[in-house]
């Protein structure tokens, strides 16, 4: 085995309604060998492990082997984290029609119409199997406890107090741990994806003719980095929360996924519409702890500092209007102000009801010094959800034929340009199982590694860094720059400023990546200063103000022009057979 460094010219494209002409030097670096004795090959290769990712798993387990990568725990996902619940139509007088109408209101006229009724009218089925797997939803008598949240137009949303996510993922990790042919592969990180195109140089990423085979994945614990197979691949790896400085979502959100998908050459669209949730508590230590929107869901009233409500200002539905409307609301009010944050109110309500519906908010809130039934909660927006993604048709099949993609990572056009509250648990569990079906089907045909060579990871001449400072920095730049310049509101200048910066850290990031061994921390700004370009660069092309884009550069909504969805791909190959010692290059 041998190693070898090499640098070349290539161009960064994103395909966008509007080309763009971004230049970058990127650095392909590292060699590999074959072995097979190193390969981790299973039927299946699922990444994530959240509601997308194991319902996934469970399913496709009847069929044969699979794999869970997952970066930290096997527990640890957004889905834990997710309070409110799952939306369903479970009641006589609630409807499908009514769901999808609610749905498409809400994605300001870019929801995908066909995914919208087919995951809604498939959901109630799906919610019902996650019951039989031993999910315990909240009931009231005989029936189950259902709330209203923002932008639904009935009770529907079926919940395990207020720790539904924790209560799913718990079932969800039972029932995979019954499974002797599923194997979790704990604090592993996605490096990234094999595909024929990175092994063929004849194919282009992307095209009809390309498919996936595999994706190196780091040990975080040995930092040693592992080649798997498999002849389905699952991208289930949520969203990208910590793209921005103040964020709903846990420490693993940094678009791994997506960033890992971009560059094999999956579809990317709508990567604009960046969902930031209006009422996170407002406190140092808080660490953006989230405040469902059950909550006013059940009667709370948003307040300002001098107690006066606001919301009735700017949409019918009041507190109820969808997030966002109440999101930006708040922001207005905040800056016209300059009060650091705005109070969610539900003293009116009777106390002993919110310590049953939200015990486990009321005890958060506690902790924090605040006792909800007596004194309003101090609230802002942070950010929360990705409606943009790798872009899926209604089975969670990418343009990279064996692969999938499931969850918040995905853009399936449920979302459109604002995402119903507690839909995205629903488009997980109804695409992670038409999914599955799909990638059974694909069990018969010969494994596609069987076709090439896999070369190995080989970190060549790369050394460990003694410069972790530059991560620190960096990640804090970019996080500090998204939410400043691309965040609730933004502006023509603002975007151009970011755009700037974000070339100047992309640049950094590269060189750090190409000097150094890769870790963890090294992998997760790669990854996120990816997803922030293309987050500042979907923003710049929609011409528009929709959902959840809003520029007061262009502030009405634009049907004739906009009603489309944008899109990036990056189809310029990246890993490329050298020769006949089989060696690889890779950036």
């Amino acid at each position: 085995m041998f190693s070898v460094f090499i640098r070349v010219h290539r161009w960064f494209h994103l395909f966008f309604s509007t080309p763009l002409d971004w230049h970058y030097l990127i650095e392909i670096k590292g060699v590999m060998a074959y072995n097979a004795d190193m390969d981790i090959s299973r039927d299946f290769i699922v990444v994530g492990s959240g509601i997308a990712g194991l319902t996934f798993a469970l399913k496709v387990a009847e069929f044969g082997s699979v794999a869970v990568i997952t970066k930290d725990a096997p527990d640890e996902s957004a889905t834990k984290y997710a309070q409110g619940g799952i939306a369903s139509v479970m009641t006589e007088d609630d409807s499908f029609d009514l769901h999808v109408q609610d749905t498409l209101e809400a994605g300001r006229n870019l929801c995908r119409e066909d995914v919208v009724r087919i995951i809604c009218k498939e959901g109630p089925a799906c919610v019902r199997e996650l019951i039989e797997l031993g999910a315990a939803f909240t009931t009231q008598g005989n029936q189950y406890h259902l709330t209203q949240e923002g932008g639904h137009s009935k009770r529907r949303i079926l919940h395990a107090e207020d720790l539904t996510g924790l209560e799913i993922e718990r079932a969800l990790i039972q029932a995979v741990n019954q499974k002797d042919n599923i194997d979790l592969f704990a604090h592993h990180m996605l490096v990234d994806l094999i595909t024929k195109a990175r092994l063929d140089d004849s194919v282009v990423p992307g095209s009809s003719e390309d498919e996936a085979v595999g994706a190196y994945v780091l040990d975080v614990q040995t930092n040693e980095v592992k080649t798997f197979l498999g002849k389905s691949i699952l991208l289930a790896s949520g969203g990208a929360g910590k793209a921005y400085l103040y964020t709903s979502n846990p420490d693993i959100a940094t678009g791994d996924g997506i960033a890992a998908a971009y560059r094999a050459g999956v579809r990317i669209a709508n990567m604009e519409f960046f969902q930031f949730h209006p009422t996170c508590l407002y406190h140092p230590q808080a660490k953006s702890f989230l405040i469902s929107e059950a909550v006013r869901g059940e009667g709370g009233v948003l307040r300002l500092k001098n107690g006066d409500t606001f919301m009735e200002k700017y949409h019918a539905q009041g507190c109820l209007a969808p997030r966002d409307t109440v999101a930006r609301a708040i922001d207005f009010e905040m800056k016209k102000s300059g009060d650091d944050c705005v109070f969610l109110d539900v003293t009116h309500l009777e106390g002993y009801r919110i310590r049953e519906r939200f015990p486990n908010i009321y005890k958060k809130c506690l902790n924090f010094g605040f006792d909800m039934t007596s004194e309003p909660l101090p609230v802002v927006p942070a950010a929360h959800y990705m409606c943009g993604g790798a872009v899926v048709d209604l089975n969670g099949q990418t343009n990279v034929r064996r692969l999938f993609a499931s969850g918040e990572v995905c853009y399936s056009g449920l979302h459109g340009a604002n995402r119903l509250a507690s839909n995205s648990l629903l488009e997980g569990l109804v695409l992670s199982h038409r999914a599955a079906a799909k990638a059974m089907g694909l069990l018969k045909e010969t494994a596609p590694w069987e076709k090439f060579s896999v070369p190995h990871w080989d970190s060549g001449g790369a050394v460990d860094s003694d410069e972790s400072v530059v991560i620190s920095h960096n990640w804090d730049e970019i996080r500090r720059l998204m939410w400043n310049y691309v965040g609730i509101v933004r502006s023509n200048k603002r975007l151009e400023r970011a755009e700037r910066r974000i070339k100047l850290l992309y640049e950094e990031v590269r060189e750090f990546y190409w000097d150094f061994l890769i870790t963890k921390d090294s992998l997760e700004l790669r990854n996120l200063v990816i997803t922030a370009q293309l987050i500042i660069q979907g923003a710049m092309n929609r011409k528009e103000s929709r959902g959840l884009h809003y520029n007061i550069d262009y502030p009405e909504q634009d049907d004739a022009l906009w009603a489309k969805e944008l899109f990036a791909q990056d189809v310029q190959p990246r890993l490329l057979i050298a020769n006949k010692s089989e060696t690889i290059r890779h950036e």
